[in-house]
Order: structure tokens, then sequence, then C-alpha cells
């Protein structure tokens, strides 16, 4: 059975214990390879080797660190068949997906930040005519970068381009849930000649391998995507060590739909997003919110096309919903489905597993898209992240109405407004608590724009000169000029 161990110092090296994690391709429940377990141990390694190549790679030029990241992203594009089939593997996600979307913006990531270095800019200041004061802008050395599970190439390399494009070092630590991409990654940067300890991955559990990254005291920067309760610890201990992080969390992200909204672009839209990925993206709609004249026809058009949504073996091409990645998430979407029955509501499609699937895949963890109404705005369901195939929709009868219960949850990721009144969307862009609000579209993403959210959704702020910024340490210079 193959084995993914961890890439450090540009090898790929067993962890110290010699202990490893079963890795389990969700479509079918059975274990198809072997993950690395690192404990403190093995991070430490890494952080060794990060700290050895941080003297070299900060001080070399920004074309070549431009030229090498360049590579890597075509590296990636070259051998895309193969990495979108080990993220279909590893995640239960079609490969339609992974090939037409997550792998793409993996290599749009390293390739955006890789020529960003190249137009930087600086400020300077005059001061009274005294003096000049400009800024200087320095790598922060190595990097702690953590990605999730569901868009686990695309996410990580989200945080690996900005890191290194500025001259940082990093340990990155990929959920173990999802390992194959990573690995893969690990291979093209040798590939592409990426110095020595200049990236480093480390395999394992978060309460292990995770938690020693974070506490590590040769780590100053943190980048975290995941859950809120584990960002939140994340949080406390970098507090106490001053570590500076960003944190990219939970959602529960409304959906807005106006009786005015063009509703046959709205309804297939909101049925992508609400389910893609199997609902397992932190930026799902999945509260749909419709005015009370568009109700009744919104939700019979949009349970209609949920309906016809192809579930199947992420494999096959024409899959449009593959497994949830596993047992155990599954097994906790299904409770919130239950739950929603107990709070009071009405199913009116979805709910359980599919009946009929590939012969391969009659152990998967795959589970019916699910819509439920009739919920009170305050029930669990309605506030809590269920990051599964689960999708309430409900009335609204203004404009009030709307902006209250879209606000209504801890959360502030993301946001759609669907509306032909021009007004009207910029008034709720503006009121609706979220860090991106999409109008009459939704995951359209311009890697300029700063990415992140408010309330219990994150802290700080990833993407474009957010992550060049965060990347590096300011230093103010000041020049006496005058007399």
């Amino acid at each position: 059975m193959e084995r993914i161990p961890n890439f450090l110092d540009g090898r790929h090296v067993p962890p110290g214990a010699d202990a490893w994690l079963e890795n389990v391709e969700p479509a079918t429940g059975g274990t198809y390879s072997l993950v690395a377990s690192s404990d403190a141990s093995d991070v430490d390694r890494a952080v060794s080797a990060a700290r050895r190549a941080f003297p070299g790679w900060s001080g070399t030029p920004a074309a070549e660190r431009s030229r090498l990241l360049l590579a890597l992203g075509q590296r990636i594009e070259d051998d895309l068949e193969r990495f979108a089939r080990a993220e279909s593997i590893d995640t239960g996600k079609p490969l339609a997906l992974a090939r037409g979307v997550d792998i793409p913006r993996a290599i749009a990531n390293f390739r955006f930040f890789a020529t960003a270095i190249l137009h930087g800019a600086t400020e300077t200041h005059v001061t009274d005519g005294q003096a000049l004061n400009y800024t200087l802008r320095h790598p922060r050395g190595v990097v702690g970068l953590i990605a999730p599970w569901n868009l686990p190439l695309y996410l990580l390399s989200w945080k690996i381009a900005p890191a290194l494009a500025t001259g940082n070092v990093a340990v990155a630590k990929p959920s173990e849930l999802t390992p194959m991409t990573a690995h893969l990654l690990g291979e093209a940067c040798v590939q592409v000649g990426l110095p020595p300890g200049v990236l480093n991955i480390v395999h394992g559990l978060g309460r292990q391998a995770g938690a020693a990254l974070v506490e590590h005291a040769d780590v100053p920067t943190l980048s975290f995507t995941g859950g809120t309760a584990t960002g939140t610890e994340i949080a406390v201990l970098a507090a106490s060590r001053l570590k500076k992080v960003t944190l990219e969390m939970g959602g529960k992200n409304p959906n807005l739909v106006f009786a005015d909204a063009d509703l046959d672009r709205a309804i297939p839209e909101s049925v992508r997003a609400a389910f893609s990925n199997q609902g397992q993206i932190c930026l799902c709609g999945s509260r749909i919110l419709v005015e009370r004249a568009a109700y009744e026809p919104f939700l019979e058009r949009f349970v209609a096309q949920t309906r016809q949504l192809r579930i199947g073996d992420p494999l096959d091409p024409a899959t449009e919903q593959g497994a949830l990645v596993s047992r155990a998430h599954a097994d906790k979407v299904v409770s919130y489905i239950e739950l929603g029955r107990n709070e009071g509501g009405t199913i009116l499609c979805g709910g359980g597993r599919p009946a009929r699937l590939p012969a391969r895949c009659r152990e998967g963890f795959f589970l019916e898209p699910t819509v439920i109404t009739n919920l009170a705005a305050g029930c669990r369901v309605n506030r809590e992240e269920i990051f599964g195939p689960v999708v309430t929709v409900a009335p609204f009868d203004d404009e009030d109405e709307a902006v209250a219960l879209a606000n209504g949850t801890p959360y502030g990721l993301s946001a759609s407004v669907w509306t032909e009144n021009l007004s009207r969307a910029h008034r709720l862009a503006e009121r609706i608590d979220a860090g991106v609000v999409w109008i009459n579209c939704w995951l359209v993403r311009d890697l300029r724009t700063p990415f992140g959210g408010m309330k219990a959704s994150g802290l700080g702020r990833e993407g474009g000169e957010e992550a060049l910024r965060f990347f590096t340490e300011p230093r103010n210079v000041c020049l006496r000029i005058g007399g």
C-alpha cells in the first residue's frame, strides 16, 4: 500500500516514530494509502530545515523567486490530470470539479503571486521638509500554514504562494484526511528545483502535528483555514506567544433572492452555491432567503433542479455530487437533518443515502442533497455550520427583515444578493455582515481583492496585497534631510 511521507528539506522522509494513519477513499469507504502521523519532533525537524533555508531564500532576487513559482504552477498544469484525480479520490468530490476548478485555481495562485512580487512599491512621506520616511518590507521568517480538507491544494497554494513569493520559508500542515495533493506538490518542488527547506510539508493529526506547529517558538507567523472552534484555540495560543495570525474559519452564508431577481439565473446559481462539493465549501449559500412574492415559484423550481443533480462515483465525469469526506463527517451532517426534523422542519427532498450507487461506491459516504423549510430563524440548523449538502429555505417580507435574517448568525463570511434594483444592491452590500457580498453571482473571485470574514468567520484577510503585507514585516526608515 502506498505511503505518504513528510517532505522535509527537499526530500520525502518517513515520520520519526514510524507512525502512520489510514487514508480512506470517501467514495468507497476503504483505505487506499497510509499517511505519516507526525509529532512535535517531526515539526521541529521541518522548522529547522526552514530556518537553514531562510537566509538564502530571503536573499534570492524577486525575479528568481518568481521564476521558480511560475515553474511550480506550470508543473502542476502539466500534470493536471494526476493532481485532479488524486484530489477526487482523496476528497470524494467530482473529478470534473477538481479538474475544472480546484486545480486550475491552485495554478492561478502560484502565477498570480509569482508576478505580483515583480510590481511592488513602497511608501514615502516627507515630514515638513525635515526628513524623508520610507517603508521597507521584510519577510517574517518561518511561517506555519494549516489548510483544510475541502479544497486541499487550492487553499494550501493560496497560502504557500504569497509566503514564498515574499521571501519567507514555510512549514505546511495539510489535513490528514486529504494529504495526496500536498504530497504531489512536494514532488513538483523537487522537479522544478525549489531549494531544499524552502517548503516543508508535515502530515498528521491537528492535535499533534498542528498543535506543535502553532506552539513552536521559531514560527512567528501562522495562517489557518478551518473550523471556528479550532481557529479560536489557535488564536488563544498565538496571542499568548505574540504570533501574527490570519484565521479563515466557518460560515453560515445567506443567499437573498428578491422578487425582481432574474430567477432563470438565480435558481441554477443558488443550486450551485448550495451543493457544490456536496456543500463542503465555507462559502456555500446554505441559508436561502426569498422575498415572499417569489417564494413559491422559486422553491418549486429550486427543489426540482436539486433533485436532478447526478449523484455517483466521483471519478465518473458525469457525476455532479460525490461523497462526503469521511464517515464521521457524514454522520454529523445526518445528525443535523434529524435535528431539522425535530425542530419542526419539512424536508422537501433528500434527507438520506442515495438509493442507487455504483457497485464500488456502496460503502462510500454519500448523502442526497437536502432542502428543509418551515424552520424558525433562531433554530440550531439555521445558526450552526453544517458543512454538507443541506440547505434551508425561508421567506421574508421586506428589506429590513431580509437583513435581520441574513445577519442573525454568529458568522459573517459571505453573502449573495439577487436583485435587479441597483440601489438595493448597494444598500444591502453595506448592511450585511459579511466579508464578501456577491451581487447576482456566487464565487466569482479576483485574486487582487482581500478575502476574509467577520465575527466568528475569521480574523485578518488573505488574497492580493493583503496577503503580501501579511507575510512581510514593515520597517520605517527616517532620513533627515533638513538643516
